[in-house]
């Protein structure tokens, strides 16, 4: 018996090979696995056969024959979860920091879309069971704000907003050291990393990757940013940030051990989001305030007001 799943490309994956982007949408099939299910026509890109390296685009529906392991089900559950806002087409979520976006392997419970089960009666189809909803993701340590699809049409048109680079993107970040400019742009393309797969770095042949930045504060070691993404690779600030030597504080993957305030995780805050709405086409923004826990770091620790 096989499971169909529909997975969408988001733009964070785009450019990766298809076997890749399929293992690791599905984490429940390794990439040997994957390979075979494509070389035996088990694969469809746009109701098309493809090849393992083929290179995955913005907007490709990828249909997968899913050989039936065990059922996964992925169960509501009363877990709280900050909605800013909702109708019928959309609900806008203030993420907490520490939880993971949709069920994986080591978190199959707990995470934000079994939240979404209990608290949105529905929500769009497109990327499968396991990520109901999801347009776009935070990194589990990442906090803030983000948009949700109730229904498919609401998805596609978030998804090719995203594609085109309509939505707007701000995060609020602590760097290490002092920025010299007050305004500033990274523009340097991102990939997998090739002596590491689960990083991400800035690689010659990578996407394009645009980060633009505006000074908030500076502190004796430290510098307080506005961030705004002009494209949405994977760890786009965290890898930005750390590739011009001012990694963001506490970021256990790309960061310097150098002085993190306590913080075994990256400061970084999704701070405001707009889109224009799926129906109507109005242009909606939302905020979501500084997490305490930054405040305390500024206020306490650098004894500085934010």
């Amino acid at each position: 018996m096989r499971d169909l799943a529909t997975l969408q490309v988001e733009e964070e994956m785009e450019g990766e090979r298809l076997d890749v982007f399929i293992s690791e949408s599905l984490n429940e099939l390794s990439r040997s696995l994957v390979q075979g299910l494509i070389r035996e026509g088990q694969v469809l890109v746009a109701g098309k056969t493809a090849k393992p390296s083929y290179r995955v685009k913005i907007g490709d529906e990828v249909q997968v024959e899913v050989p039936r392991a065990q059922e996964i089900k992925i169960q509501p559950q009363d877990i709280p979860l900050p909605i800013i806002y909702q109708d019928e087409d959309v609900a806008v979520v203030d993420k907490p920091k520490g939880m993971v976006v949709h069920p994986a392997h080591g978190n199959w419970d707990k995470t934000m879309v079994n939240a979404l089960l209990y608290h949105i009666r529905d929500l769009s189809g497109i990327n499968g069971e396991i990520r109901p909803g999801i347009v776009h993701r935070l990194d589990k340590d990442t906090s803030g704000v983000m948009v949700v699809a109730k229904n498919d049409v609401a998805h596609r048109s978030l998804a090719e907003q995203i594609r085109v680079h309509s939505i707007n993107r701000e995060y609020i970040a602590l760097v290490h050291g002092l920025l010299q400019e007050n305004l500033g742009r990274i523009d340097a393309p991102i990939g997998r990393s090739p002596k590491d797969r689960k990083k991400m770095a800035v690689i010659k042949d990578g996407r394009e990757a645009v980060s633009d930045y505006e000074v908030l504060q500076r502190y004796q070691e430290y510098t307080l940013v506005k961030v705004k993404l002009l494209t949405g690779r994977t760890h786009q600030i965290r890898v930005h940030f750390a590739y011009i030597q001012h990694p963001v504080v506490g970021d256990p993957l790309y960061g310097s051990k150098r002085k993190n305030l306590n913080l075994d995780s990256q400061a970084l805050h999704a701070w405001r989001l707009g889109f224009n709405h799926p129906r109507s086409q109005e242009y909606m923004e939302f905020t979501s305030p500084v997490p305490q826990y930054l405040q305390d770091i500024i206020t306490k620790k650098l004894n500085k007001s934010i």
